[in-house]
C-alpha cells in the first residue's frame, strides 16, 4: 500500500513551509534515516528524513514551492515489494472520481447561456491590454498626461515603455479611447473596473524601474526578520544606555586563558567573555531578564543569551543557555558549533528558539557604536562596538586605553531606566574586573 509523505512540522509553532530542495527524485529506493528534502522554515532550512523504507512513487510539490502548508501530501511512497508506478497512478487517478459530480452542473450550464457572451466582449479589451508592454510607474505617468501608450517606443528590456519614455511623450489618444467607449456602452462598465486596476498597481512598486536592477524573492528568513522587526519597533518603547568600556584587563584574562587552554584546542575571543560577562549581569539584576506580555512580566530565573549570527540568507540568534554558569571554554566550543550551522541552516528549532536577552557585536566591522533592534519577546539587547585606542583616565591620570563603547536596549514597558543602568554598570565592572565573572 502507497505511503503519503506529508510535510511535517519542524518546530512546535510551524504552520508551513517552502519546499527548499529535493534530495531525492521519482524512483529512488530509499530507507529509514535517508535525506528526503530540504524544508525551509521561518528561521532555518532543515534536512527532512524518512521514517519508512520503499520507493519514491511521486512527487506532488514541485521543489521551491512557498507556503506548503503542515500535513499536505508532498510525495508518495510505494512500499517494499509494491509496484512504484501502481502506487502513483490512484493520485493521478484521484481527481477522475470528482469529475463525476462535476459533470452534472454541465448538463446546467446551457441555462446561464447569456452570462458568457458578456465575457467575450471584455476579453479583446484584455488582450489589448497585453499588447502594450510597460511599467506601472509608465503606466501611470500616461495616465496623468493622456499619452497612448500604443503609440509610444519602449527602451526598456524586451521593448518595455518606463518612465523616461513617457515623461517627454506628447498628449495623443486618450480623447479617442474615451469616443471608443462611447461607441461600446455596454462594454464600458465592465472594462472601468480593468481600467482602474493598472492605476492602483502603481503605488506597489518603490524603485526607479530605469535603473538596472534585479529582484530578488525573499527568503522565509528574510520575510521573518522583517515581520518580527517591525513589530519590535512599532510596538516595543526602546530605551538605549551606552557605556564606554575599558578592554585592558579583559583582553590580558584572554590571552592567559588561551595559553592554558592551547592543548585542548580551545580558543576564546573576545566575545564569548562578553557573553559571560551579560549572563553573569543578567543575573545580577534579574529586573533585566524578564519577558513583558501586555498584563504580566515573565521573569527568568537563569540567563540563555541569544547571540546575533549573520548568516547568507538572513541573521539567526543561536541560545547560550545558562551563559552565566557556563565556563569560557564550554561558551567558546558551543558558539563555534552554532554557529557553523547557523550559516549552513542546519540549526534545530529549540536551538535559536527563546533566549531571555540578545547580544549582538559588529565591533569586527569597525563599528563605533549602535543600537540594536530588540528581539522580541525578550526585554534587552546588548550592541558591541569595536575595542580602541583612545584618551581615557588611567588611575586618576590621563592616558591610553583599549575601550569599547556598548549599548543596552531596553523595552521601557518592563524595565525602567534605572534598572537599565544598573544591567549596563554590572556588565561594565565585570568586563573591566574579569575575574569577578569566571571566580
Amino acid at each position: 500500500m502507497a505511503i503519503d509523505l506529508k510535510m511535517p512540522a519542524l518546530s512546535p509553532t510551524m504552520e508551513e513551509g517552502t519546499l527548499a530542495k529535493w534530495l531525492v527524485k521519482e524512483g529512488d529506493v530509499v530507507k529509514a534515516g535517508d535525506l528526503l528534502a530540504e524544508i525551509e522554515t521561518d528561521k532555518a532550512t532543515m534536512e527532512f528524513e524518512a521514517v519508512d523504507e520503499g520507493t519514491i512513487a511521486k512527487i506532488l510539490v514541485a521543489e521551491g514551492t512557498d507556503g506548503v502548508k503542515v500535513g499536505t501530501v508532498i510525495a508518495t511512497i510505494a512500499a517494499d515489494g509494491e509496484d512504484a508506478s501502481a502506487a502513483a497512478a490512484p493520485k493521478a487517478e484521484a481527481p477522475k472520481a470528482e469529475e463525476k459530480p462535476a459533470e452534472a452542473p454541465k448538463a446546467a450550464a446551457p441555462a446561464p447561456s447569456p452570462t458568457p457572451s458578456a465575457a467575450p466582449a471584455a476579453a479583446p479589451a484584455a488582450a489589448s491590454g497585453e499588447r502594450v508592454k510597460a511599467s506601472p510607474l509608465a503606466r501611470r505617468i500616461a495616465a496623468d498626461k493622456g499619452v497612448d501608450l500604443s503609440g509610444v517606443t519602449g527602451s526598456g528590456p524586451n521593448g518595455r515603455i518606463v518612465k523616461a519614455d513617457v515623461e517627454g511623450a506628447k498628449p495623443g489618444a486618450a480623447p479617442a479611447k474615451a469616443a471608443d467607449s462611447a461607441q461600446t456602452p455596454a462594454p464600458t462598465a465592465s472594462e472601468a473596473p480593468a481600467a482602474a486596476a493598472p492605476a492602483a498597481a502603481p503605488a506597489k512598486v518603490w524603485w526607479d524601474e530605469s535603473i538596472p536592477h534585479e529582484v530578488e524573492k525573499l527568503t522565509n528568513i528574510r520575510k521573518t526578520i522583517a515581520r518580527r522587526l517591525t513589530e519590535s519597533k512599532q510596538t516595543v518603547p526602546h530605551i538605549y544606555l551606552t557605556v564606554d568600556i575599558r578592554l585592558d584587563a579583559l583582553l590580558k584574562l584572554r590571552s592567559d586563558l588561551n595559553k592554558a587552554l592551547e592543548a585542548r584546542g580551545v580558543k576564546l575571543s573576545v566575545n564569548d567573555l562578553l557573553i559571560k560577562a551579560l549572563g553573569v549581569a543578567l543575573e545580577a539584576t534579574p529586573k533585566c531578564n524578564v519577558t513583558f506580555t501586555g498584563d504580566s512580566l515573565v521573569s527568568y530565573k537563569r540567563a540563555d543569551v541569544s547571540v546575533a549570527v549573520s548568516t547568507p540568507t538572513g541573521l539567526i540568534t543561536p541560545i547560550i543557555r545558562d551563559a552565566a554558569n557556563a565556563s569560557p571554554s564550554s561558551i567558546s566550543t558551543q558558539m563555534k558549533e552554532l554557529a557553523g550551522r547557523a550559516k549552513e541552516g542546519k540549526l534545530k528549532p529549540e536551538e535559536y528558539q527563546g533566549g531571555t536577552a540578545s547580544l549582538s557585536n559588529m565591533g569586527m566591522f569597525g563599528i563605533k557604536q549602535f543600537e540594536a533592534v530588540i528581539n522580541p519577546p525578550q526585554g534587552m539587547i546588548m550592541a558591541i562596538g569595536a575595542g580602541e585606542k583612545r584618551p581615557y583616565i588611567v588611575d586618576d591620570a590621563p592616558g591610553v586605553a583599549t575601550v569599547m563603547s556598548a549599548t543596552g536596549s531596553f523595552d521601557h514597558r518592563a524595565i525602567d531606566g534605572a534598572d537599565g543602568a544598573q544591567l549596563m554598570k554590572a556588565f561594565k565592572d565585570l568586563v573591566e574586573s574579569p575575574l569577578g565573572m569566571i571566580a
